[in-house]
């Protein structure tokens, strides 16, 4: 069942996207009376799932979900329809007009994607507020991978700032070292201020770690404490805890006798208890009772367990429907510049960050098991900047392909060849493809490495 939300939230999400994007196109094409022969969502190679047609436009529903469509007359596009180019020109065909016109009907798109993550921006900060978890309230510090403790990070560290720039949110660690290329981080220790070096290596390492896996591993949490014991929730199909008779809802307080304060202790005291008898002290409604048992140097404990939320103090901004306008644009804003900075990292060579692009399954899998209309519009803001960024990318077959050569004619006063801009749509075609099959390559890589 979490599967299938996952799905419909990516395809509901994808599907309104796509049909806004092509809209940007076609309402540009109709605004300069350039005839739009078909308006599809998803692709339809030799057969569509549903069509109608009015006026000029063939309106339909493919089968191939990889995006959408929308075919101008005189245009080469991915559609290869090379037939109509051999004839003259005709008033109502895209090549027939001014190429400042051209120009706002290849942007369209781009610029309805980029002008719908403003304004769902603007009604999340409206509807919801932002809520976040503050970079100084992480109370009991943090625990981190061995990524981070290699570099000289402690559990228990309350992070502060990145080369001396405070950090507001917690959220943010992570993206602003791999973005911003952090040097230092400045970290608060047992009331001390401690500033550690950021190695050059460490943005490679977490590049490498996501290209593991889809699900990325939690590499820096906030610590939480225990509060009145570890409520156990469930068992795997063989649990020497369960066998010795630890049952659900048992609240586990102590392991040989050493009390757990912080839930990321459990882990490390059973570890160091592998080999041999196992005491667990645990709370039954009000008695306390004790399970001894052997536990093999290769065996786990058998259950699950809830962490609990730490009771961090969080902060939340409201916005009126007037204060959400600015912020929603600087959200919109931020966000482009972040993933323009993504895709610069993408394209450098030494940290090899092309392993880690991700297909369907790792834009699928950011979404909830469960539905949260506050986290889906979120996610289709952002996806919708992606898409923004990745079309004006100047590759043929893209956008992007588009405006490169319609701002040489600009400049240039000389129109590319017919011939040229074929070639140019197929090679461009044949890039994105590879790219297409790169991501979900890597994707089935991630799924079962």
């Amino acid at each position: 069942m979490v599967i299938f939300i996952k799905i419909v939230q990516f395809l509901l999400s994808l599907s309104i996207l796509v049909i806004l994007h092509e809209f940007g196109h076609f309402f540009f094409a109709k605004l300069f009376k350039t005839r739009v022969e078909k308006f599809y969502m998803f692709f339809d190679p030799w057969f569509s799932l549903f069509k109608f047609k009015k006026g000029d436009t063939e309106y339909g529903l493919g089968w191939l979900p990889l995006g959408g469509y929308v075919k101008i007359s005189g245009m080469i596009d991915e559609s290869m329809d090379t037939d109509q180019m051999k004839k003259p020109a005709q008033p109502w065909e895209f090549r027939a007009k001014p190429a400042w016109q051209r120009l706002l009907i290849m942007l369209g798109g781009v610029m309805v994607n980029v002008l719908l993550a403003f304004v769902i921006y603007i009604g999340v900060l409206f509807a919801w507020g932002e809520t976040y978890l503050p970079a100084e309230n992480t109370t009991y510090g943090v625990v981190c991978d061995s990524v981070f403790t290699d570099m000289g990070l402690q559990k228990g560290d309350i992070i502060y700032a990145l080369d001396s720039v405070p950090v507001e949110r917690f959220s943010d660690i992570i993206p602003d070292i791999l973005l911003n290329e952090s040097r230092t981080m400045t970290v608060k220790r047992n009331g001390e201020f401690v500033v550690l070096n950021i190695p050059s290596t460490l943005v490679a390492s977490l590049l490498h770690i996501s290209s593991k896996s889809i699900q990325m591993k939690l590499l820096i949490a906030p610590r939480v404490k225990v509060q009145d014991g570890i409520t156990i929730g469930s068992f795997a199909d063989y649990s020497p805890a369960y066998d010795a008779g630890v049952r659900k809802g048992d609240k586990l307080i102590a392991i040989n006798d050493i009390y757990i304060n912080f839930y990321d202790e459990l882990n490390e005291i059973v570890q160091k208890s592998r080999g041999g008898d196992i005491n667990m002290k645990v709370l039954r409604g009000v008695d306390t009772l004790n399970f001894v048992f052997n536990l093999k140097q290769d065996e786990i404990l058998g259950v699950a367990y809830f962490a609990g939320n730490g009771n961090f103090k969080l902060k939340t901004k409201k916005y009126s429907f007037l204060a959400a306008i600015p912020a929603g644009v600087a959200m919109g804003y931020d966000q482009l510049g972040s993933y323009l900075k993504q895709l610069k990292l993408l394209f450098n060579h030494k940290e090899s960050a092309y392993k880690s692009v991700g297909g369907f399954m790792s834009i699928g899998n950011i979404f909830p098991g469960t539905w949260d209309w506050h986290i889906f519009w979120k996610l289709t803001a952002l996806i919708s900047i992606m898409l923004a960024v990745v079309n004006i990318l100047p590759i043929p077959a893209l956008d992007g392909g588009h405006v490169l050569f319609l701002l040489y004619e600009v400049v240039s006063n000389r129109k590319p060849s017919e011939k040229f801009m074929e070639y140019a749509q197929i090679v461009g075609m044949v890039f994105i493809l590879g790219l297409f099959i790169l991501a979900n390559v890597n994707d089935i890589i991630k799924f079962f490495g």
